[in-house]
């Protein structure tokens, strides 16, 4: 069952996690801690950044030093999003395959109201690069920032705020669900898991031939990111692939077993 948060509370709590991903700058780290902060948001997660702690983030917090304090370090991107229901990665480049896109503003609606039913993530990506494709993939929307055409380039605290503020008004509105989800969304790692399930299955019966995968399991990826399966409908499907390939699941994951109720 999901946590049951007061979304229209104006304080803290509201479980959202930002997510920088290899950032390299240790001002922007501060800068967007302090961003967080404004817009009562605490939750800061850090995958890989180039330094940090560091003294130039702390100046950059500007009050914000407890975010700081408060922040996760992990290695990869999975690690940050692991127990995350709902996950919207930020980009401004078009993608050769399109994925469900979001405005801002139906994005902050759409976090608060996942958050009646557990925690949720926005994603970062670096300063210059952005997130990759891969790590697109592992969001069930990407939300775009409309800018300049002429000037599009937005400083990552800036984006972090933009996006921030607009989770702020969708909480001031008293937006959300009347009730929790009745079973949530799939997190990013039960996803992660199946989709790895789903590969090694399609390999052994020969529809995915590795050597030469094309573009199908970023299909499959976006077909899942449109369907939003929640964990027992996961379960089920992990249990389909062990039956038709047994032995497909690892040892001890939920798929290996009937999940039908």
């Amino acid at each position: 069952m999901g946590s049951g948060v007061d979304v229209s509370a104006a304080g803290g709590g509201l479980p959202v996690r930002i997510v920088l991903v290899e950032t390299t700058h240790p001002g922007n780290i501060g800068a967007a801690a302090r961003a967080m902060k404004n817009m009562s948001l605490d939750r800061l997660w850090l995958v890989n950044p180039e330094t940090f702690p560091h003294a130039e983030a702390t100046a950059r917090a500007s009050g914000a030093a407890d975010v700081l304090h408060g922040a996760r370090v992990c290695e990869t991107l999975d690690e940050a999003l692991a127990g995350c229901g709902f996950v919207a990665g930020a980009s401004a480049r078009p993608r050769s395959l399109p994925w469900p896109l979001l405005e801002p503003r139906d994005c902050g609606r759409r976090i608060v109201e996942e958050c009646a039913s557990g925690e949720v993530a926005l994603v970062f990506g670096r300063e210059k690069s952005g997130l990759r494709n891969d790590e697109l993939q592992r969001c069930h929307a990407v939300v775009q920032i409309p800018t300049n055409p002429d000037y599009s380039s937005l400083n990552l605290a800036m984006a972090v705020q933009v996006l921030s503020y607009e989770i702020m008004l969708a909480r001031r509105a008293g937006r959300g669900p009347a009730a929790p989800r009745e079973t949530p969304l799939a997190t990013a790692d039960e996803l992660e898991l199946f989709y790895d399930h789903l590969q090694r299955v399609l390999i052994q019966t020969a529809f995915l031939n590795p050597e030469n995968p094309r573009h199908l399991m970023l299909r499959i990826r976006r077909l899942f990111a449109r369907a939003e399966p929640d964990s027992n409908e996961i379960a089920i499907l992990r249990g389909i692939l062990s039956a038709v390939a047994p032995g497909s699941g690892r040892p001890g994951e939920r798929g290996e077993r009937d999940e039908t109720k």
